[in-house]
């Protein structure tokens, strides 16, 4: 069922440009709940999210795939969704990860795109750091708050 979902919903995510990472549905007998996760380089706004829900709700409609109620939840990934792929971390080059190795270490830095099985990034000294998916427990987008209140300061 969330292959067909997917299949429905992947010519409207080209259409707006963004990538649809997961489609999960779930829930009780009476009520489902079909959760999509879309995200794009730069961020999916507001009124992308509503376009997809609103083509994908008439589509589902069309096509009756969904028996009885169901809820839909489209939203983009948080700053905690773990990147994992190449294409992951192509949408997010040039912004701050943070890698959590498997010996509780982390590294923080620049995204400067995948390299083969994981992630260069380099870190705030620009030192550059092949990071393998293999050493680390999760890698995620990350944010200085410290030099986010300090240039925010007039």
């Amino acid at each position: 069922m969330e292959e067909r979902i997917r299949e429905l919903l992947e010519p409207i995510a080209a259409e707006l440009d963004v990538d649809v990472l997961k489609v999960s549905l779930g829930g009780g007998r009476r009520s489902q709940l079909l959760r999509v996760i879309v995200d794009r380089a730069g961020g999916v706004e507001c009124g992308d999210l509503e376009r997809i829900s609103r083509a994908l709700s008439l589509q589902l409609d069309a096509e009756d795939l969904i028996a009885g109620h169901y809820r839909l939840e489209i939203s983009s990934p948080g700053l905690d969704w773990p990147l994992i792929t190449p294409a992951d971390f192509r949408r997010h080059a040039g912004e701050r990860l943070r890698a959590q190795f498997v010996e509780d270490d982390a590294l923080e830095g620049e995204n400067l795109g995948p390299v083969d099985g994981g992630v260069r990034i380099a870190d705030d000294t620009g030192k550059e750091h092949d990071v393998l998916m293999d050493d680390v427990t999760k890698v995620v987008r990350a944010v200085q708050w410290k030099k986010k209140r300090a240039g925010g300061k007039k």
